[in-house]
């Protein structure tokens, strides 16, 4: 069989909700997905489901047990080895033409343009701590006008946060600078990315490990937030809609049986925001120590 007739077949099921010549344009895209963790793994076989044609992907960790209950790629034969050979494996057995870019050294300054620059969206999948890589992600696709799609698994929910080139910049809208200690980016951060927080009053922040750079997490978060970002970077490749931008947000969480829409018309400046800064900063003082220790080294 043909790479033409494989892809025919492999992707005839999503004719109706896309045409034929929309699928042979998602074809011609390529995505890059920064982290391969929780998410990143998901996003990843997500859209090559979709049949998009290329990736490049970029995760320096190897998956362990503790990867298990919520992370794609992590199986018991999988342990000790590298995500990136792992997931383009598991992405190339379900599209064997597919052109994938391994970066094994994770996002790093000297590779960072290279990485974005040919993508057609890049998808933030980084740990929820790497604030400097993050931002480093941010600045590149800024600099060269790619949209940035993130999603984020809290408690049962998922949540939804998109940049444009021509939009509201990731640290504007969470109010992030370079001069901020760790800890103040990080309390922002996690307030931007729910400013309704659906979750707080369920799940349990003590559990949150900072050394680890792991709190709790189950993999049917992870699935609805891989559902609500692959969603979005199929709406954008194909021009169905504008994108739900920032200062747009989402939280969807169904133990709740809520779907949260909002806008942060000042981000993280707004006098709300700052108050919810501020009460997450106090409930969380107590980890700050422990974050600059991790950043120190």
């Amino acid at each position: 069989m043909t790479p033409d007739d494989y892809y025919k077949l492999a992707f005839k099921r999503n004719i109706g909700l896309v045409s034929e010549a929309e699928q042979q344009r998602l074809r011609k895209c390529r995505i890059a997905i920064a982290g391969l963790g929780g998410l990143g793994g998901r996003h990843l076989l997500d859209l090559v489901r979709m049949g998009i044609g290329g990736f490049n992907i970029a995760d320096f960790d190897k998956f362990s047990i503790k990867n298990i209950n919520r992370q794609v790629g992590a199986t018991s034969k999988t342990v000790e080895r590298p995500k990136v050979d792992v997931m383009a494996e598991m992405a190339t057995d379900i599209h064997p033409a597919l052109s994938v870019r391994k970066y094994g050294a994770g996002l790093q300054p000297d590779i960072a343009e290279e990485f974005v620059g040919d993508a057609d969206i890049v998808v933030d999948a980084i740990d929820f701590f790497s604030m400097d890589t993050r931002t480093l992600l941010y600045r590149t696709a800024h600099k060269l006008r790619k949209p940035v799609v993130f999603a984020a698994p809290l408690g049962f929910s998922g949540t939804l946060h998109a940049f444009v080139p021509d939009g509201m910049s990731f640290e504007d809208y969470f109010n992030i600078h370079d001069d901020m200690p760790l800890f103040d980016r990080l309390i922002n951060f996690a307030v931007g990315i729910t400013p309704r927080g659906t979750h707080w009053g369920y799940m349990d922040m003590s559990k949150i490990n900072a050394s680890e750079h792991a709190g709790p997490s189950l993999s049917c978060a992870c699935d609805i937030a891989t559902g609500l970002l692959t969603s979005e970077v199929l709406i954008i490749l194909l021009g169905r809609r504008p994108p739900l931008a920032a200062p747009w947000y989402i939280q969807f969480d169904p133990l709740r049986c809520l779907y949260r829409k909002g806008k942060l018309r000042w981000g993280n400046r707004g006098p709300l925001q700052r108050l919810r800064r501020y009460v997450a900063a106090r409930k969380f003082a107590s980890h700050k120590a422990l974050l600059e220790e991790v950043a120190a080294h």
